[in-house]
Order: C-alpha cells, then sequence, then structure tokens
C-alpha cells in the first residue's frame, strides 16, 4: 500500500463546554467522568439536525483535540508505566487529533445539548455526533490488549502534563 498524502478539512458543528479549562486533573475517559456536567453549543445552521436526538440516552461525541501538537508513535499511556504504540492507546497526540468520548444526554434546549460524563477540556470543538445504539456499539467477546486488569484504574487516574506538547 502506497503514501497517502489526501487531505482532509473538517468545519466543526459546535463546541463542547466543560468544567476543565486545562488538560491537567481532568479524567482521562468518560468513566473517570461520571456525572460531571457538560453542554454543547451546536451551530444554529445544523438545528434541523437536532430532531429527534431527544428520544436517545448517550451520544457519541467526535472532535478535534485543539490543545494537541505533535505526535509520538510510542507513548506511554496513562494507564501503564510501559511505552505503547500509539494506535494501541487513546492518548491525545495522534497524526489526526481527533477525540471520542460517549456521554449521557440529559436534555436538549434548541441547539443546546446538556450533557454528563465529559472527559473533555472547555471549549474543544465539536467535529460531529451521533446516538450511541448499544445493538450496534456493543460488541461480545472482547479483547482488551494490555489494558486487561488495567480499566478500572480510569474512573481515578487524571490527566498530568505528559501528553502536552
Amino acid at each position: 500500500m502506497g503514501k497517502t498524502e489526501t487531505s482532509f478539512s473538517y468545519h466543526p458543528i459546535g463546541i463542547i463546554h466543560s468544567p476543565f479549562r486545562d488538560t491537567d486533573g481532568m479524567p482521562i475517559q468518560p468513566t473517570g467522568a461520571r456525572g460531571v456536567p457538560g453542554t454543547i453549543a451546536v451551530d444554529e445552521r445544523y438545528r434541523e439536525g437536532l430532531r429527534d436526538l431527544d428520544g436517545f440516552s448517550h451520544l457519541i461525541l467526535l472532535y478535534h483535540f485543539h490543545l494537541s501538537r505533535g505526535y509520538s508513535l510510542m507513548v506511554k499511556p496513562f494507564l501503564d508505566d510501559s511505552e505503547r504504540g500509539l494506535f494501541a492507546t487513546r492518548a491525545p497526540r495522534r497524526p489526526n487529533p481527533i477525540g471520542l468520548s460517549v456521554v449521557r444526554l440529559v436534555r436538549v434546549e434548541g441547539t443546546l445539548l446538556h450533557v454528563e460524563d465529559v472527559d473533555v477540556v472547555d471549549g474543544t470543538p465539536l467535529l460531529d455526533l451521533k446516538p450511541f445504539v448499544p445493538l450496534f456499539d456493543v460488541r461480545q467477546d472482547v479483547k482488551t490488549g494490555w489494558l486487561d486488569g488495567r480499566g478500572e484504574n480510569a474512573f481515578h487516574i487524571r490527566a498530568d502534563r505528559r501528553f502536552r506538547s
């Protein structure tokens, strides 16, 4: 397979707001952000696309890690003391700094979405959102590689400066 040189351009559809003004000390996954409130201000031009969203309990957020600069293919993730391949982690400094979180949808007020379990820095650009559907999104017989036995730590470990540029 040859080298891909195609570039893409995305435009945010909204902004994610949270209590976290900086990455230091914030939860590293939504499981560690249980109950943390936030809002998503969706641009007015996308209002019609929000119709029927209030029937869902959870949303998948795809966003731009706007504070992330550069990347390394080997990283020391928050839940381990060993270096791991970047693509075997959820580290924010990536070739394409795209993040994914599943949050609880509390309510929809026009173009303002009230959510919980937010593990995102305030002001993060939202690229897309999709309803979380267990039938489509939950898998059985899942393996978690090097994370086996470490995932529970995400409930209490907080971000530090390791992925700052």
